[in-house]
């Protein structure tokens, strides 16, 4: 039965297309496994195909929403930092796979990039890789603890879950509100938080 795995692909990219904070798509990949009854490593397959894609798609889009809601002067501190990233060789791949080793939400990390114009295409192998096993390891403890419904229910609302959400909203604070050219340019901190048209 081949459609229950599409299920998992479709799913991980719908939750991780959006711009906002949503489920991690470990849970559900952790759901469809459970439902379904099905084998973990062609779950973990698809869902991060799919999470692959999606997360791919979300920093393309990403800087279409930010042009129209981010004031020019912001988004060209932005570009400037995408410039600078871009010279980093391979620091940044380096990163991404540490960072998605971590049970932090991916979502700062790509609307970070989309939005400094990253090509998205150099990190993609990498986030791959850490995505990959990180949510190996939490669908193997997800199966292995989540015996029903209700389990995976109070997971989406765990301290863990809300405390990685809340983590995230601040990177992207951070990464909106820090003047970057300054930062990179003067050495100096300065925090701008006039950034909306």
């Amino acid at each position: 039965m081949i459609w229950p795995y599409v299920y998992v692909f479709l799913a991980a990219l719908l939750v991780d297309l959006v711009p906002f904070f949503g489920p991690p798509a470990w849970i559900v990949m952790v759901f469809f496994q459970m439902r379904y009854h099905l084998d973990i490593w062609m779950v973990l397959v698809a869902g991060v195909i799919g999470s692959t894609i999606g997360r791919y798609t979300l920093s393309k889009y990403i800087p279409y929403l930010s042009d129209k809601l981010i004031l020019p002067q912001k988004n060209d501190d932005i570009h400037f930092i995408g410039e600078q990233l871009r010279t980093a060789g391979w620091k940044i791949p380096t990163f991404v796979f540490l960072y998605t080793l971590m049970p932090l939400p991916s979502t700062p990390l790509f609307t970070a990039s989309g939005m400094a114009r990253i090509n998205a295409i150099r990190i993609l192998p990498a986030f791959f890789m850490g995505k990959f096993t990180s949510d190996m390891v939490m669908v193997m403890t997800g199966d292995y603890f989540a015996t029903n419904a209700t389990d995976i229910a109070n997971g989406m609302l765990s301290w863990k879950s809300i405390t990685g959400s809340l983590l995230g909203v601040v990177i992207i604070a951070l990464f909106l509100f820090i003047d970057w050219r300054r930062l990179l340019q003067d050495k100096q901190l300065r925090l701008n938080f006039h950034i909306w048209k």
